[in-house]
């Protein structure tokens, strides 16, 4: 499915409260076409038909302006997660699939909003800008480690941990996905396959290794053998 660009509003409501919008659709489509980091306010303001100085009116720079896109898009990929949740809580695994799946479906088809959340700088990060979105995930996988009965004790994996791995996980293949870097035509690196299984596998080896557990460190280190003495030492 090809990202769709953000309409802009009527030219002719600019100036009647609808600058704002406006301004905001435009810096959607060209954080799409060229990245966060590829425009300047004034081209943001050419493209919504409006002088170079009208988005002052409600913008102190372009970082201000990528701030409000990416607030916007956590609360869209926050409420379109959610929607895929819903009825699962007699299945966790299914849901938590969906979401999954929902992830990736925003991140191709919302390009402008998708690129604004994960821009450097200015506080936008899953933990701060999205932290509805996090802290829902972060619930979703707590719920599966109870429900597989392992969420208890000092060896019990931490939610919050595999949460941050799972965002990362989907971030990456997100993002390889967008770059093109992943085949089409192959079934098994797909990408909703290759999050779907590295998920999977991700939370069966958390619940065999505790929080902090390596397979090093849970062997006990062996004591330095001690050298022979020299005759006559």
């Amino acid at each position: 499915m090809a990202p769709r660009k953000a309409p802009l509003p009527e030219r002719r409501g600019y100036h009647h409260g609808n600058l704002k919008e406006a301004l905001i659709a435009a810096a959607r489509t060209l954080i799409a076409e060229r990245g966060p980091a590829g425009f300047a306010l004034s081209e943001a303001a050419r493209l919504a038909g409006v002088s170079a100085a009208a988005p002052y009116r409600h913008f102190k720079d372009r970082d201000a302006l990528i701030a409000e896109v990416a607030r916007r898009g956590f609360a869209e990929f926050g409420r379109r997660l959610g929607a895929a949740w819903i009825g699962a809580e007699t299945d966790p695994r299914a849901g938590f699939g969906r979401m999954g799946e929902a992830y990736l479906a925003f991140a191709r088809a919302e390009p402008g909003y998708y690129g604004a959340m994960f821009a450097g700088g200015g506080g936008r990060s899953p933990s701060s800008g999205g932290a509805t979105t996090f802290g829902g995930l972060e619930q979703v996988i707590g719920r599966i480690v109870a429900a597989r009965g392992d969420g208890a004790g000092p060896s019990a994996p931490d939610p919050r941990v595999l949460a941050y791995q799972v965002w990362a996980m989907s971030h990456g293949i997100a993002m390889l996905s967008a770059a093109g870097h992943i085949p089409d035509g192959e079934a098994a690196v797909r990408p909703d396959a290759l999050l779907r299984n590295g998920v999977a596998a991700l939370l069966a080896g958390s619940a065999r290794v505790g929080p902090g557990s390596s397979t090093s460190a849970a062997r006990k280190p062996r004591k330095p053998s001690r050298l022979p003495r020299r005759a006559g030492a």
